[in-house]
């Protein structure tokens, strides 16, 4: 585990941690992630992205240093009867001056963790193609899928790959 760096649950948001989380949704957007907005995004847009989060089958952690949002994650466990083995990974950010300190590793293995022990036996999620965390996904046992060209728009316009991958759990 990271220094300093915790994992908790986060079951609903009060002020200040929906402050903070719009402030990490913000910061990663600015710096170029694929997360599903473009720059320049609000404080108010993201925050209100973050009223949203958790809901019914969406849960969620906050990596804190400090006491601070450093990072967050979010499983989604399928409700439908035919997908009730599955979950997806969604939305995993790192604040860009906490990154390379293995939080997103802790993240994802938080996130894993809870999927086996809802019983769910298939983790999915896709990113961007090219990006540095494709190596830390397959560095976690994710295998790739499968790609599709021109999947999401980056802020110049330009259409980028994602990458869908999976993972097995015991």
């Amino acid at each position: 585990m990271t220094i300093g760096v915790t994992i908790e649950k986060i079951n609903g948001l009060e002020e200040d941690l929906e402050r903070q989380l719009g402030d990490l949704l913000v910061r990663v957007v600015d710096d170029g992630a694929s997360v599903g907005f473009l720059p320049p995004l609000s404080e108010e847009e993201a925050v209100d992205y973050w009223r949203g989060v958790p809901g019914e089958g969406v849960i969620l952690w906050v990596a804190l240093e400090n006491g601070e949002v450093a990072g967050s994650v979010q499983l989604h466990l399928a409700l439908k009867p035919n997908g009730l083995h599955r979950a997806e990974i969604a939305k995993l950010m790192v604040h860009p001056e906490h990154r390379r300190q293995g939080i997103a590793r802790m993240l994802m293995e938080t996130a894993e963790a809870c999927a086996a022990s809802e019983g769910r036996t298939l983790l999915v999620f896709d990113t961007r193609g090219g990006d540095p965390s494709n190596l830390l996904y397959q560095s976690l046992g994710f295998a790739e899928a499968g790609r599709i060209p021109d999947y999401a728009r980056s802020a110049n316009g330009e259409l980028h790959e994602t990458v869908f991958y999976y993972k097995k759990l015991t």
